[in-house]
């Protein structure tokens, strides 16, 4: 019933297609890549999209590139207040199509093939389901950064790099927040990630969700049990530093922030670094790698 109604709402779409192709006429290949982020209304955090955006640009400059948001509170807050028009992915898809897009290349910013991730591959998988002159001739969904035992290995060594200053005083970990998924298989990444971070540099790193587990008492007493850290750097696991970051990582008036929660765990010496993950030049070149994949 999901697919359906998702197919019914891409027809309804595309119903207002222009009579371009209406008379059987082949379309001429025309290739294009659709940037899918959740989206953030922090002009501060937006650099990390951008960025993202930026790179696949100078990566393909033959190919357009165009940006999606998922989260509808975003898109229309945006609209609002600044007058910025950002479709939803089923709206950019239904537009290429319109357009004379042919090979379209969805790349999603997500970290983990989570529920937001599942949503996207819906309408993928719709679109993928009309055929002729309605239909794209290639249209293909990239993976997230983290969908293997080798995705958080590499991961892994971005995190060593991004945070080797930090690390160079033997009593500091890094601890650092990710979105998290609940009830979601894909949740358990966190878990190899945080493998591979200890391969790398045990004890010294701790990855811990805001939405599922490992929940900040789990982050805690994995703490617990490396007696030589007593300064943390506190870091969101997530492309932007959005409201998670600000708020539920670094809040320093809200009670229930991982800030003075891990105060009140008796850590007084605590720095943050709330930078996005997609400010991050590596994450910026594996983002293209993943395109390149995916064209493939």
């Amino acid at each position: 019933m999901h697919k359906f109604l998702s197919l019914v709402l891409v027809i309804a779409l595309l119903a207002v297609s222009s009579a371009a192709f209406a008379h059987g006429a082949e379309k001429a290949d025309k290739a294009g890549i659709l940037v899918v982020s959740f989206g953030t209304s922090m002009p501060q955090a937006r650099k990390a999209i951008d960025n993202l955006v930026n790179a696949a640009k100078n990566a393909f400059p033959e190919i357009e590139v165009r940006l999606a948001f998922t989260s509808n509170i975003i898109r229309n807050k945006l609209a609002r207040e600044r007058g910025e028009i950002i479709d939803t992915p089923v709206q950019a898809l239904a537009k290429m199509n319109d357009e004379g897009f042919t090979h379209v290349y969805v790349m999603p910013t997500h970290i983990i093939p989570g529920t937001e991730y599942d949503e996207i591959k819906n309408v993928v998988e719709a679109f993928n389901s009309l055929k002729g002159k309605y239909g794209f001739k290639k249209l293909a969904l990239g993976s997230p950064y983290l969908n293997s035992s080798e995705d958080c290995a590499t991961m892994a060594r971005i995190l060593f790099a991004r945070f080797a200053n930090q690390l160079k005083n033997k009593n500091t970990g890094i601890v650092l927040m990710g979105h998290g998924t609940p009830e979601h298989i894909a949740n358990a990444l966190y878990s190899l990630l945080q493998i591979e971070l200890d391969k790398i540099s045990y004890g010294r790193f701790f990855v811990g969700t805001v939405e599922a587990t490992p929940q900040i008492s789990e982050v805690i007493a994995k703490l617990k049990r490396n007696k030589k850290v007593n300064k943390l750097v506190l870091s969101p696991f997530m492309i932007v530093a959005g409201d998670h970051a600000n708020n539920d990582l670094a809040g320093a008036d809200d009670d229930e922030s991982w800030l003075n929660i891990l105060k009140k765990s008796g850590y007084k010496n605590i720095s943050t670094y709330l930078v996005g993950m997609g400010e991050d030049p590596a994450i910026a070149r594996g983002f293209v790698e993943k395109i390149r994949e995916m064209m493939k």
